[in-house]
């Protein structure tokens, strides 16, 4: 079984290798995901940052429109959403909703997925794959966002969207540049 390291050198390498391959110049802040790992590693030049644990899609992935599959290849951050939001603050349509998850009567298990705490807002880089007609992650509001069950926390239950824990993803958010690029490894 390959180490942690290993997964995470051949994503970043894959990563280089889509650059080039789009001509594209490297940021300075690189997210690379490993879904199979459900792991965010945050690159500030060579150097990791931090490394996170997210969830992701309940459906098989997908960079489909309709499929609530999440999606892969080279993303970046489109949009920073939510800066100064309490924690657990519920979003709709990219909007706070004035109440945060934990302080509704539903509050629990039962309680329906929400958007929460902070969002990134991810749009393709790869034209056919994950940008452009019926591909096209901007489109579909594929986030980088909070969950409002972390009772069940790492488990897949998202319709397409990455999810962290609060703490951990309000320091992403404040660490990490617009403009970013996002490498999400493709189905092996």
């Amino acid at each position: 079984m390959p180490t942690e390291t290993a997964i995470f050198v051949n994503d970043f390498d894959d990563y280089l290798k889509c650059l080039q391959k789009h001509q594209l110049e490297r940021t300075q802040d690189v997210l690379i995901v490993a879904l199979g790992e459900k792991k965010l590693v945050h690159y500030k030049g060579m150097d990791v940052q931090e490394t996170y644990p997210v969830s992701y899609g309940k459906n098989p992935r997908s960079c489909q429109e309709g499929s609530e599959g999440t999606p892969w290849g080279l993303h970046e951050i489109a949009d920073k959403i939510g800066d100064g939001a309490p924690t657990g603050m519920i979003f709709t349509g990219r909007v706070p909703a004035g109440e945060c998850w934990h302080e509704r009567p539903d509050a629990g298990p039962q309680q329906r997925n929400f958007v929460t705490t902070r969002i990134l807002r991810l749009g393709g880089l790869e034209e056919g794959l994950n940008a452009g007609g019926t591909v096209d992650s901007y489109d579909r509001y594929i986030y980088i966002h909070g969950t409002n069950h972390p009772e069940v926390f790492p488990e897949n239950i998202s319709s397409g969207c990455l999810l962290m824990l609060d703490d951990a993803l309000i320091q992403l958010f404040n660490s990490i540049e617009q403009g970013s690029h996002v490498w999400i490894s493709p189905p092996k």
